[in-house]
C-alpha cells in the first residue's frame, strides 16, 4: 500500500485527499495541521485515521512514501523544511514560495537534504491541456500561445491575505497562466520583452512577448483589478485551440468559423480538475516510473519566467 499524509487542513488540503484517496493501492494515512481542531475536523471528513501534533510524529506513526504539503505561501518555507528531515517523496501546491529567492531557498535546502519535490501545476493535468497538448504534438510548424491573465488585488482584500502574499501575488496566481508557456512552448526560452511593464503603485495591464529557439512564440498579457477571462489559445498554420474557461478545450480549423468543443474528461467532473491525473502522476514519479509530475525545478523555471516579465525583487 503506497501511503500518502497531507500538511494543512483548507481547501485544497481536501481536494489532495479526495483525489489521491480515489487511487487503487493508495491510502490517505494522517494528516497534520498548525490548528489541530481544523485537522480533526478534516480527517473526519475525509475519513483519514491519524492526527498528529508535529510532522515528525507524522512520519514516525505512519511511514509515508509521500507527503502532500497545501500550506499559505508564508509558511511553505519552514513547513518544506521540516518535511526533508525524513525521507519520504514531497508534494507542494503552488507556489513553491512566495517568490524566487523563497522557491531557491526551498530548492537548496532540498538538495542538501538529498529530497525528491515535486510541485502541483494541476493546470498541466487538465483533460482540456492534455487533450490540446496530444493534438499539437502531431501538428508541424511554429506556434504562437496567448496567455491571457487577470488578477484583482481590490477584491482580494476581503480575504485578509497578508501584505507580503498581496505584493507577490504574480507568483502566487499567475503562475497558473505563466506555466502554459511551459506546456504549450517547445525549446528554451530565448528573449522576452517586456511590452508594457508592471507598475506595483498602479496596478494595469502588463504584457510580455516570448520567443524560443524552436521558433515558437508567445504573448502574455495580464488585466489586473478590471474584469476579464483566464484564457489560452495556441495557433498553428492549420489549427487553434482555445482553453476558455481553461479547463475546456475547443479548437477551430483551418477555413472554419466554429469552434468544436472536446468533452470534459469524468475525473475533471468529480474532483478538482486536473488533481485526479496530478495525483496519478506524482504516485508514479515517488515509485520511479514514467510520470509527467512537474519538478520543484520545472516549478522553479515558471517563477523565473514571471519575475523576467513583472520585473520583480
Amino acid at each position: 500500500m503506497f501511503k500518502v499524509v497531507i500538511l494543512g487542513a483548507g481547501g485544497m488540503a481536501r481536494e489532495h485527499a479526495r483525489a489521491f484517496a480515489d487511487l487503487p493501492g493508495v491510502s490517505v494515512v494522517g494528516l497534520w495541521n498548525r490548528t489541530r481542531a481544523r485537522a480533526e475536523a478534516l480527517a473526519a471528513e475525509c475519513g483519514i485515521p491519524l492526527v498528529c501534533d508535529s510532522i515528525s510524529e507524522l512520519h514516525d506513526r505512519t511511514a509515508a512514501d509521500l507527503a502532500v504539503m497545501a500550506v499559505s505561501e508564508t509558511a511553505a518555507n519552514p513547513i518544506a523544511r521540516a518535511c526533508f528531515a525524513h525521507p519520504w517523496g514531497v508534494f507542494m501546491e503552488k507556489p513553491p514560495g512566495l517568490n524566487v529567492p523563497d522557491c531557491r531557498a526551498i530548492e537548496e535546502a532540498a538538495a542538501a537534504q538529498g529530497r525528491r519535490v515535486w510541485v502541483a501545476l494541476n493546470r498541466r493535468f487538465l483533460s482540456s491541456t492534455r487533450t490540446a497538448a496530444d493534438q499539437l504534438a502531431m501538428a508541424s510548424g511554429a506556434r504562437f500561445i496567448h496567455v491571457q491573465d487577470q488578477q484583482d488585488l481590490t477584491s482580494l482584500g476581503q480575504y485578509n491575505y497578508p501584505s507580503v502574499i498581496l505584493e507577490n501575488w504574480m507568483y502566487a496566481n499567475s503562475i497558473h497562466l505563466v506555466d502554459y508557456f511551459a506546456i504549450f512552448a517547445r525549446g528554451s526560452l530565448t528573449r522576452l520583452t517586456v511590452l508594457q511593464p508592471w507598475t506595483p503603485t498602479r496596478p494595469g495591464v502588463v504584457a510580455a512577448y516570448l520567443e524560443f529557439d524552436s521558433g515558437d512564440t508567445g504573448l502574455y498579457t495580464a488585466l489586473w483589478d478590471g474584469p476579464g477571462p483566464w484564457m489560452v489559445t495556441v495557433s498553428t498554420s492549420t489549427k487553434r485551440w482555445e482553453l476558455r474557461p481553461l479547463e475546456q478545450a475547443q479548437f477551430q480549423n483551418r477555413g472554419e468559423r466554429k469552434l468544436q468543443v472536446v468533452e470534459i474528461s469524468e475525473a475533471d467532473r468529480r474532483f478538482k480538475p486536473g488533481f485526479r491525473l496530478q495525483a496519478e502522476h506524482v504516485v508514479r514519479a515517488v515509485q520511479g516510473e514514467t510520470s509527467d509530475s512537474p519538478t520543484l525545478a520545472d516549478a522553479m523555471a515558471s517563477m523565473h519566467t514571471v519575475r523576467r516579465i513583472y520585473g520583480h525583487e
